[in-house]
């Protein structure tokens, strides 16, 4: 492994305990508990001017009385002696700290402890760990820098956890002994370490399996970006836990990071290019977390369990509908081989009410059962999904059956409990470590089979042509995009339809004689729609009419617009073909860059809200992808004798308009075509 920039921090060959002491529960004695805990190989130094020996170590009065230079300290140390006590670890030149307190002096001045701090972090470039945060856990090579108390580590495993949240770290980290651990990180403050740095650390680390991501905020999202790009390239699964939702929580992130959460549809769509696998909440995320680390690679082919109850059979049917599960269908040859080991009257179905009538020989007729279960060619993963045993035991049968399935067929198996609760029995947790899951709820375990398929199928994703722009008629629009104050519709859409879009052609009037002289020539029906460049939303002000059938109409329509909000307007051809409305829009995040929003549009399109947001640029396969999530989608194949509309030409659209996106993210903001008529051969932006 070669030497990360981190190492210092993360991996020092020193490190000075600066108000170590002998009370226990106290910061400056769990760091040495925890020091000792992961049998760190480095030299320890201790500093308390009230001890001479502390724990068998000799105890120092200060830093610069050290027999020799530590590479980390670790401060355990007031806030109101904190400054102090960096101002000499920076004469030493010491580059590497872990700072757990706040940085809140109640006798504090402006610039205030922690600004003050930040100052001298970005002149004499310290890494830090923190502040306000409880450390991190480097368990693969021994080094516990954690203020609090925490479980032992037996070993170090293959998942990496980086939270922005102290108790998001310890509430998987200690209360999940399912999991072993390489390395786990509450960030805090990141005063100059931030989470995409230590994400690009743990990907570098030889054992990473899978990344659990507790996420507020992003300080560097072109170096997150880069991390899931290399986690992609590398096939390490990331899980994250992306909290900022709402309003509410963006702004509590804010006030607890001091970083904006940024928008959570731009965050989705960062996900979804590198394929990241998101999770609401904290069980599913450990949940996940287990599943990826302790699995084999998941091969073609859908989810199989087996029960011994039908009633909880049927209650997991309606959960994989909920969770967007597919469940494996059955081969002939597998129903044949179920068919004997079952009691009379028992569907051959997946999944499979094994148990029946139980009796003597029932653990070997469900063995039997699930071994053929998971050999069936449309399996690629199994589970044995049961209810715990008296004190929440786990039946040791159970296990049986995973082993001789994988010995069989080496695809996953889990054994999973309808219930909370099994995670503390020894034999799951032994189980589970020696890779054969015990997975709590039913629900739980249906979100990490969803990220095990779909992680599975975006590594199977072929590389996208995109389509090629004339470079010159770039070149042009952006220059003059690039000198233009404001862009009206009309030359937006000048510009889309050089650079290849299907657009309507419109002419813009200024005035009652200009409209005159194009109704002369006009053909019927027209749309007009005002102009103006302060309304946004033409239809929230009845600034759109529709079916205009004549010049006399046209001219009276025009004296509507032009009373109530302005001379300027927009006359165009109306598309009387029958078709389906949608939206399709440019939006150029500030943190994540050009997005691409498509979906059903017209007046409906904020009420509904069927959209899909991407990131640009993508191909047609993507395009297509997304339409396919969408609620309505049924409506554009056709629905009720309706004939279906041209997809295709809306996923080539859309793919165009990513890539005009990426070329001109410089010049323009936003895009937004509403509505985007796809009819059953074409489709034309309105």
């Amino acid at each position: 492994m070669s030497c990360h920039p981190l190492r210092p921090l993360l991996r020092p060959a020193s490190v000075a305990i600066l108000g170590a002491s002998e009370k226990a529960g106290s910061v400056g004695n769990e760091v040495l508990v925890n020091l000792n805990k992961g049998q760190y190989k480095g030299d320890i130094y201790l500093i308390n001017p009230s001890y001479d020996v502390l724990h068998g170590h000799p105890c120092y009065p200060a830093l610069e009385a050290l027999p020799s230079v530590p590479e980390h300290v670790i401060f355990a140390v007031s806030d109101s002696r904190i400054e102090d006590c960096f101002n000499q670890m920076l004469a030493l030149g010491i580059k590497a700290c872990t700072i757990f307190s706040a940085l809140i002096d109640s006798d504090d001045k402006t610039p205030n402890l922690r600004q003050r701090l930040q100052s001298k972090i970005d002149q004499y470039k310290v890494l830090v760990a923190g502040a306000n945060c409880m450390g991190f856990y480097n368990i693969r090579d021994g080094f516990l820098a954690g203020g609090f108390d925490t479980r032992t580590h037996p070993k170090p495993g293959y998942v990496s956890l980086i939270s922005q949240s102290g108790a998001g770290m310890s509430g998987i980290v200690d209360a999940e002994r399912r999991i072993d651990f390489n390395f786990a990180v509450s960030t805090g403050y990141e005063l100059s370490v931030s989470l995409e740095d230590y994400l690009d650390f743990t990907l570098d680390l030889p054992e990473t399996r899978v990344v659990g991501l507790f996420m507020e905020a992003s300080r560097q999202p072109e170096k997150l970006v880069a991390c899931l790009n290399k986690a992609a390239e590398r096939r390490i699964p990331i899980v994250v836990l992306k909290v900022g939702r709402t309003k509410f929580s963006a702004e509590m992130a804010l006030s607890h990071t001091g970083a904006l959460a940024g928008s959570d549809r731009a965050f989705s769509a960062l996900f979804e290019r590198y394929g990241v696998q998101r999770v609401e909440d904290m069980d599913q995320l450990a949940t996940s977390l287990i599943m990826f680390s302790q699995t084999q690679s998941v091969g073609d082919g859908d989810l199989i369990c087996i029960h011994d109850s039908g009633g909880e059979r049927q209650l997991l049917i309606d959960l994989a509908d909920d969770h967007k599960v597919p469940l494996a269908e059955l081969t002939k040859t597998t129903e044949k081989q179920i068919a004997d080991n079952l009691d009379p009257g028992l569907p051959i179905v997946n999944p499979l009410d094994g148990w029946g009538a139980g009796g003597a020989d029932a653990h070997q007729r469900m063995a039997n059962c699930f071994e053929a279960l998971l050999a069936d060619n449309n399996a690629a993963l199994g589970a044995v999904v049961h209810d715990r045993g008296p004190d929440s035991k786990v039946y040791p049968p159970y296990i049986d059956y995973l082993k001789r399935a994988q010995n069989t067929t080496s695809k996953p198996v889990f054994l999973v409990a309808n219930r909370q609760g099994s995670g503390s029995d020894p034999l799951a947790i032994e189980s589970s470590r020696n890779g054969l899951p015990v997975i709590d709820g039913v629900s739980q375990f249906l979100v990490g089979v969803r990220c095990l398929l779909n992680y599975r199928d975006f590594l199977r994703q072929e590389t996208e042509l995109l389509p090629e722009l004339d470079m010159s008629m770039v070149k042009k629009w952006y220059e003059r995009l690039q000198s233009l104050a404001e862009v009206s519709e009309h030359q937006a859409t000048q510009c889309l339809t050089e650079l290849g879009l299907t657009m309507i052609k419109g002419c813009e009037i200024a005035d009652k004689s200009e409209l005159s002289k194009y109704a002369l020539g006009a053909t019927y029906p027209l749309v007009l729609k005002t102009a103006e460049q302060t309304i946004t939303h033409k239809s929230d002000v009845n600034g759109v009419i529709l079916n205009i059938e004549s010049q006399q109409d046209l001219m009276l329509a025009y004296a509507d617009l032009q009373s109530r909000l302005g001379s300027r307007v927009l006359v165009a051809p109306m598309i009387t073909d029958p078709g389906i409305e949608m939206i399709l829009g440019l939006s150029n995040d500030p943190q994540l860059g050009p997005l691409i929003i498509i979906g059903f549009g017209g007046v409906y399109a904020e009420l509904l809200a069927d959209t899909a947001v991407l990131m640009a640029p993508f191909g047609v396969e993507t395009a297509r992808h997304a339409l396919n999530r969408l609620t309505m989608k049924a409506l554009l194949c056709g629905y009720r004798g309706q004939p279906a509309v041209n997809t295709d030409a809306l996923c080539q659209a859309a793919s165009l308009l990513s890539v005009i996106a990426i070329e001109l993210k410089d010049v323009v903001a936003e895009i937004d075509i509403n509505p985007f008529l796809v009819t059953a051969d074409k489709c034309k932006g309105l």
